[in-house]
């Protein structure tokens, strides 16, 4: 009789032992991983709180001047990033990024730590090891050498925010806390903004050595645009200057006013088409009209040939300032004494240039005289080197970001380099997430009455078609705030004499309108009624211009109309012409 193989039961109650120590043991390493991740979570969170107010603080340390600060600062970043980074990049933190719920937190965060890692890193560590005192101007020059040396760890660094702008935009936000969202939309302010910041200091440390006359002498002609006779980059360049750079050093060489230039027979260049039929020839013939054109690069190359024409000098580059922005600077230089014995300040300024400045002097030639004294003051005492530094900074930013402050270099390549930013002066452009409108105005008084001019705005679109091509509109009020009795009361020369045929007091304005290059022109209604209009097309932006005249205390309000090619969900925007009061452009509600 044969017998079968033995078989070997485990007895139920081992079986149960055995699962229960298996279990028990998974759920401990499970306990264990969670209060891992929990564990450097809170190291990251603590780490990265440290690191971003040490990134914005950093900004500051620089425009100070405080380079051992920099390099402190720069450290300890250094430091919180690593320990961020490190915290939230291991196998554990990656496995539970698989979590439902918990996963996209944690992903959020450890793309947030490698952003700012990769900020610490290839951005701050490169810039701390610039001085900024070597950028300072010494017995009115900067050493253009220090500027040279700058631009590999300048341009390093521009691309690292670059490119971390592009990843802390990438970050999901959709499914995760409000802390971890807050976080991220910090991180975003903070790079876009530096991000801004460095772009427009990489694009200067590569254009600085040239424009220094680092490599050959440079001559610039400055235009100082008045604001009380307005133009769409500002206003009437009655005032210029010539600058001489040669190795750092710039010195003021001439000053001169529009009246040494007599009217040319024909534009001394060959104007745009867009700029030939809405604003005329006369922007090529006349001195005080190269600035009616909102391309501030056509002005530069007329200016210039303007000049070339005159004094026999062809310039390397054309820059355009304003009162208002000299009174910004004036912020970093402190107060003025002028030759005439007034005193020029921050407060003053523009008071003093804009108006009082026809109350004193009835001839032409005195004002544009005192005009550019007052400006020569201030260029002298920013070029002394005792501004203060964070103050000026701050003052040419302010200045560049209203456009108040343009730039047109005759080198093409050097040219290129200011493409796109505000200080080029070309027309708005836009993109994707944004559509930008534009709005120039130049007056027709032939006067001083735009110290009384106030504009205010607003941007509006509805989609009411059945295709989805939404409609723009774009709100315009503008206003005379000139006292009732002005005829009477202001200098004739503010009022205009009726030169012009506009009766004393009156501000006469051609306001110009630009869609973006694909939209269709649909109109302007004044007050609420359709209004007679000039349409046309400048550079492929469609143009609706309209001349309004407003008495004292008279105001208007004008719409410009626009139907979109196509479906848009994006932010509008406005670039103007820089008057004397801004206001921000607000939004316009639209219906069906």
């Amino acid at each position: 009789m044969s017998s079968s193989p033995a078989v070997h039961v485990v007895p139920v109650k081992r079986t149960r032992t055995i699962v229960g120590f298996v279990v028990l043991g998974l759920l401990v390493v499970v306990v264990a991983a969670t209060a891992w991740v929990g564990i450097r979570g809170l190291q990251a969170k603590g780490a990265l709180e440290a690191a971003v107010p040490l990134a914005a603080s950093i900004t500051e340390q620089v425009m100070a001047g405080n380079a051992e600060a920099v390099r402190f600062t720069a450290a300890e970043l250094a430091q919180y990033a690593e320990t961020a980074r490190s915290r939230t990049s291991d196998p554990v933190w990656r496995s539970y990024e698989l979590l439902p719920f918990l996963g996209p937190n944690l992903e959020a965060v450890r793309e947030l730590a490698a952003v700012v890692d990769d900020v610490a890193e290839n951005a701050i560590s490169p810039l701390a090891t610039l001085d900024p005192n070597d950028f300072t101007t010494v017995d009115g020059a900067m050493a253009v050498q220090p500027v040279v040396d700058a631009q590999p760890p300048v341009a390093a660094a521009n691309t690292a925010l670059a490119r971390a702008v592009k990843n802390v935009n990438a970050i999901d936000t959709g499914n995760v806390l409000g802390v971890v969202r807050s976080a991220v939309t910090r991180l975003q302010s903070v790079t876009v903004e530096a991000a801004g910041t460095l772009d427009g200091l990489n694009r200067a440390v590569i254009l600085l050595p040239a424009m220094l006359g680092g490599d050959a002498p440079r001559d610039y002609i400055v235009l100082f645009q008045n604001l009380a006779e307005v133009r769409a980059t500002g206003g009437n360049p009655g005032a210029l200057a010539l600058l001489h750079a040669d190795q750092g050093r710039i010195d003021l060489t001439q000053q001169a006013t529009s009246e040494d230039f007599n009217p040319f027979a024909a534009p001394v260049l060959p104007l745009s088409a867009g700029t030939s039929s809405i604003y005329g020839e006369i922007t090529g013939e006349y001195l005080q009209d190269v600035t009616l054109t909102p391309d501030f690069a056509e002005t530069g190359a007329l200016t210039r040939e303007m000049w070339r024409l005159e004094f026999g000098l062809q310039a390397n580059g054309v820059l355009s300032v304003d009162p208002v922005a000299l009174s910004y600077l004036l912020e970093a230089t402190g107060p003025i004494t002028l030759a005439t014995g007034d005193e020029l300040t921050a407060d003053n300024a523009v008071k003093l240039l804009l108006r009082d400045v026809y109350a004193r002097y009835e001839v032409l030639d005195q004002q544009d005289v005192f005009f550019a004294a007052a400006a020569g003051a201030v260029f002298d005492a920013v070029k002394s080197g005792n501004a203060n530094p964070v103050k000026l900074i701050d003052a040419l930013t302010r200045a560049a970001g209203e456009h108040r402050l343009l730039i047109w270099n005759a080198d093409e390549a050097e040219q290129a380099v200011l493409a796109g930013t505000t200080l080029a002066g070309g027309r708005p452009v836009s993109d994707d997430k944004t559509n930008r409108f534009g709005l120039y105005l130049n007056d027709l008084t032939g006067a001083k009455m735009d110290f009384y001019l106030d504009v205010t705005s607003a941007l509006g679109q509805r989609t009411c078609r059945k295709d989805l091509r939404p409609q723009y509109a774009l709100e315009v009020t503008v206003t005379n705030t000139a006292p009732a009795d002005a005829a009477t009361t202001l200098p004739a020369y503010v009022t205009g004499r009726n030169i012009s045929g506009v009766p004393l007091g009156n501000i006469k304005t051609m306001v110009s309108a630009y869609g973006t290059p694909e939209m269709y022109n649909l109109g302007v209604t004044r007050d609420g009624v359709d209004a007679p209009y000039t349409p046309g097309t400048d550079a492929m932006y469609p143009v609706s211009s309209i001349v309004v005249e407003l008495a004292p205390g008279d105001s208007t309000v004008l719409r410009f109309d626009w139907l979109g090619p196509e479906p848009f969900t994006g932010e509008l925007a406005l670039r103007s012409t820089p008057l004397i009061e801004l206001h921000e452009t607000g939004s316009l509600n639209l219906r069906c």
